[in-house]
């Protein structure tokens, strides 16, 4: 057995090294690197959660890329149509990583009850929407059916239907004004589904509803539509995706992806990353000061055994050794309760759901969370290593004491 091993493995098994001096000091150590783990473990997953979370409710109803008519000039609605007669549609094999890509448009409209009128963003979708995220969405009824003849289904979201006092299942007149003509036009709708983002800023603009509604509306031709909306496979490459299929489109056409379209969202969200990287500094800079603390006194507790061991022989490096052996056991048992009680915790609110939060301010209903190995390695493994560096200038004092001085301290 190794022996510097050997002489930790004696230290932390003896029962005086439990009742000792130090052993306060080491209990307080091992708390201030657990709860350091718990507040980096916490800081990750939430910060990754709420950038996860925001991005994909974004791209729900935006798409990653939008390309559409320059005299659109960023209008929620479609004013000027683009044929649907492009290289890029259906398929964008001209750029890699592009995962899907999807016909859509949009007018203002009105929808009207006896009691109440609520102005809305009415976006026509076919066949060809990505409905993946409506379906995590979905709170009651069922996503719509585009995909045969035109039908009057739409999907409303929880907020309108409140405001409005709709359900499932009730039929709503919808009035839209071209701009040939002063007199609205009618439609009456079937609400088949309810859904709730949780982002509001959307949830009070959108209904969904058979893109050839709106095409009929504005008089376009079967062809022609309001813009298409990209899907990119790999998010963190979406400023790179986004010239490349600007690079790859007509030069009558304009593309946005939605870190452009909606800056002000992103420029917030990548706070978070500064946050997470200070936290996680500031984190592990307090958990070395506390193992050096500890390391400090049982330095001072062992200084007679580390002055038998110089007599009998042993280097200094060797004695240096098993004293930081023994802080990486300490550290150790830090990050094992901080792991234990961090990922708990965040389990506990990933599927119960304990901390809400206020979509008009944080554009999520609840605290969202995001696990990944990735991450919670990078912290363990981070914290580990910059604490015993960190722990390498002060167990040089080994080098420093004398072997007889050392025998006879007291």
């Amino acid at each position: 057995m190794n022996f510097e091993y050997f002489i930790v493995k004696r230290l932390i098994s003896a029962k005086k090294y439990k009742s000792s001096i130090s052993a306060p000091i080491i209990k307080i150590a091992i708390t201030a690197i657990a709860i350091g783990v718990v507040m980096m473990l916490v800081s990750f997953a939430t910060g990754l959660g709420l950038q996860e979370k925001i991005r994909d409710k974004i791209a729900a109803f935006n798409g990653h890329i939008s390309i559409s008519s320059y005299d659109n000039n960023s209008s929620k609605v479609s004013l000027t149509p683009v044929s649907t007669d492009q290289d890029f549609y259906p398929e964008f094999t001209s750029v890699e990583g592009i995962d899907h890509v999807q016909a859509v448009a949009s007018t203002f409209g009105v929808i009207r009850t006896e009691e109440d009128f609520e102005g809305i963003v009415a976006k026509g979708v076919g066949a060809d929407y990505k409905w993946d995220y409506f379906e995590e969405f979905l709170t009651q009824g069922r996503l719509p059916n585009y995909s045969e003849n035109l039908n009057n289904e739409i999907l409303i979201s929880e907020y309108l239907a409140n405001r409005l006092k709709l359900k499932n299942g009730d039929w709503v007149a919808t009035y839209f004004m071209r701009d040939d003509s002063d007199l609205p036009i009618q439609r009456s709708f079937e609400i088949v589904g309810v859904y709730e983002s949780g982002f509001q800023e959307f949830d009070e603009l959108y209904m969904l509803t058979d893109i050839r509604h709106i095409q009929r509306i504005n008089r376009w031709e079967e062809d022609e539509i309001g813009n298409f909306e990209v899907f990119v496979e790999d998010f963190d490459e979406l400023d790179t995706k986004g010239n490349e299929v600007y690079e790859n489109t007509g030069s009558f056409l304009d593309t946005q992806t939605i870190s452009q379209k909606y800056y002000s969202i992103f420029e917030w969200l990548s706070l978070f990353d500064f946050n997470m990287a200070l936290i996680l500094g500031i984190m592990i800079l307090v958990s070395g000061i506390n193992m050096i603390t500890a390391l400090l006194v049982l330095i001072l507790e062992r200084t007679q055994m580390i002055g038998m061991l110089k007599g009998l022989g042993a280097a200094d490096w060797s004695i240096r050794k098993i004293f930081l052996y023994n802080a990486a056991y300490l550290i150790v048992l830090g990050l094992f309760w901080g792991n234990l009680i961090g990922i708990g915790l965040l389990a506990l609110q990933k599927y119960f759901k304990l901390i809400p939060l206020d979509p008009r301010t944080y554009y999520v209903t609840e605290v969202p969370i995001y696990l990944s190995w990735d991450y919670i390695l990078l912290v363990n493994t981070g914290t580990l290593i910059l604490c015993m560096l960190m722990l390498l200038i002060p167990s040089v004092i080994i080098s420093k004491i004398s072997p007889v001085k050392a025998i006879k301290f007291d």
